[in-house]
C-alpha cells in the first residue's frame, strides 16, 4: 500500500522516474526537460547497461511539475541527486554549495559554452540556442537579390541592412502580388516583452563584445549607461520597426510573428531557434545574418547555453557522472542522442552531425564557426527585461514615445539600477 500511494504522489507531481541499468553503484539524474525524457531514458540505459552503472533518470517540467520546487524538495530530502539542473546564476545561488566544480575533465577542452562563476567552471552546457535575423532565402532570390548579396549580411554595417530593407520594400511595393508582404516580421506588443527586453536587448550588452566579456553587463548592473553602444542599439531598433507589419509590430503575439515568417510572406524574423518546430509545412531555405545591433561590425549572432548540468559535490557516484557526461560530449554515441534523438543544438566543437531543423542547424554553423557573441540578459535583475524595459520598447513600436525619449527611458533604467 506504502509503495502504491508514492505510485500516485510521483504520478501527482508529472515527476517521471526510471531506473536503467543492474549494477549496485546507482547514478541518479534530474532534468528539466520533459521533452526529451523518453530520448534520455534510452541514451541513459544503453550507457549504463555499457558500463555497469544503474542510472535513474528523473524528469520534471512543464504544466504538471515544477522544476525549481522538485529540486528543492529532492534536497529537503535523502534523495538528493548526482546529476542536476540549473539555469544560470540564479539557479547557482541557490545550490552553490552543493555543487561540485569541474576541473581537468576532457569535455572542457571542447567547448566555450560552460557555465563559469569566478573563473571556475560549474556547469556542463545541456543544448545551445541561439537567435540572429532569420532570413527567407527563397524569397530574397525571387525577388532578384543575389545569393552573394545575401551573404553580404553575414559581416554588416546598420547602413547596408536598412539599405538592404530598403531594396526589400521597394520589390514588395512594384508587385501587387506582395501586397500582404513584410521585410521584417517582429513583435513589441505586450506579451512579447522577451523578444524586446531580453532578446533585443541583449545587443546592447554583448553584441562586438569577446565571448566572456562582461564589462557593459557589470557597468549596467551598477547603474552605468554606455551612452554610444544605446543610441546605436536605438538605431537598430528604429531600422526593425520601419520595415515591420505594424499590426504584428504593436499587437500581434508569438504565434502572428512566427507564423508570417513560416507562411513565407516576411523575409526576415526576429526570433531564435526555438520556433524551428513551427516551420514544417515551410518549403523554403532559411538561415541566419547577425542583427545589425552597432554601426559597423556585425559578424556574429547570439548563442548560448540556457541551462546546465551539474554536479553534486556530495554525491557517492563522482566518478561514474564526470564519465556520463564526458561520454556525453565526447562519444558518436552521445552526439548522436543530442543532435538525432533530442533534436539539440550541442555546445561541443567534436560534433559533427548536423540537426535537421534549418535554424538550429543554422545556429550550429555558426557556433561551429566561432562567430557569436553571448547571452547576458538573463544576468540582469528578475524580470527587468521584460517589465522594465520591454514596455519602453512598447511604447517606441506604437509611437507614443520618439527614439530620443526611448533612449532617455532605457538611460533613467540603467541609472535607476545604481
Amino acid at each position: 500500500m506504502k509503495k502504491l500511494f508514492l505510485l500516485i504522489a510521483v504520478l501527482a507531481t508529472g515527476l517521471v522516474l526510471v531506473s536503467c541499468g543492474s549494477s549496485e553503484e546507482t547514478l541518479t539524474i534530474f532534468q528539466n526537460k520533459i521533452e526529451i525524457d523518453e530520448v534520455l531514458r534510452t541514451y541513459a540505459e544503453a550507457w549504463g547497461e555499457e558500463n555497469d552503472v544503474n542510472v535513474e533518470v528523473k524528469s520534471c517540467g512543464g504544466d504538471a511539475c515544477q522544476y525549481g520546487v522538485q529540486i528543492l524538495a529532492e534536497f529537503q530530502s535523502d534523495e538528493e541527486p548526482d546529476i542536476f539542473v540549473i539555469e544560470g546564476l540564479g539557479g547557482y545561488n541557490i545550490y552553490k554549495d552543493e555543487i561540485l566544480e569541474f576541473s581537468g575533465q576532457a569535455w572542457q577542452d571542447d567547448t566555450i559554452n560552460e557555465f563559469v562563476v569566478d573563473g571556475k567552471t560549474y556547469g556542463f552546457p545541456v543544448a545551445l540556442e541561439g537567435w540572429g535575423m532569420g532570413y527567407n532565402k527563397d524569397l530574397l532570390l525571387e525577388l532578384g537579390f543575389t545569393a552573394a548579396e545575401i551573404t553580404a549580411l553575414e559581416d554588416n554595417t546598420q547602413a547596408e541592412f536598412r539599405a538592404f530593407l530598403e531594396d526589400v520594400q521597394a520589390a514588395f511595393d512594384a508587385d501587387p502580388m506582395y501586397a500582404n508582404y513584410t521585410p521584417v516580421s517582429m513583435a513589441a506588443g505586450s506579451g512579447m516583452t522577451w523578444v524586446t527586453g531580453l532578446h533585443n536587448f541583449n545587443g546592447y550588452l554583448a553584441a562586438g563584445m569577446d565571448y566572456t566579456d562582461r564589462t557593459v553587463i557589470e557597468d549596467l548592473l551598477a547603474g552605468t549607461v554606455d551612452a554610444s553602444r544605446l543610441a546605436q542599439l536605438a538605431d537598430w531598433v528604429e531600422i526593425l520597426y520601419d520595415f515591420s507589419d505594424q499590426s504584428i509590430l504593436t499587437t500581434g503575439g508569438y504565434d502572428e510573428q512566427v507564423g508570417k515568417f513560416a507562411s513565407g510572406e516576411a523575409a526576415f524574423i526576429h526570433q531564435g531557434n526555438w520556433t524551428d518546430g513551427s516551420y514544417g509545412d515551410s518549403d523554403f531555405e532559411m538561415g541566419y545574418v547577425p542583427h545589425a545591433t552597432m554601426a559597423t561590425g556585425n559578424d556574429s549572432i547570439f548563442v548560448a547555453a540556457p541551462s546546465y548540468y551539474v554536479i553534486n559535490k556530495d554525491s557517492d557516484t563522482i566518478d561514474a557522472a564526470n564519465q556520463f557526461l564526458n561520454d556525453l560530449a565526447l562519444t558518436q554515441a552521445g552526439h548522436e542522442y543530442m543532435v538525432n534523438e533530442a533534436n539539440m543544438v550541442p555546445a561541443f566543437e567534436s560534433v559533427t552531425l548536423t540537426p535537421s531543423t534549418p535554424l538550429s542547424a543554422a545556429v550550429l554553423a555558426w557556433t561551429q564557426a566561432g562567430k557569436i557573441y553571448p547571452w547576458f540578459q538573463n544576468d540582469m535583475p528578475a524580470n527587468y527585461g521584460q517589465d522594465t524595459l520591454g514596455p519602453i520598447y512598447e511604447l517606441f513600436a506604437a509611437g507614443t514615445i520618439t527614439k530620443a525619449q526611448f533612449i532617455s527611458q532605457v538611460t533613467d533604467a540603467i541609472e535607476g539600477l545604481a
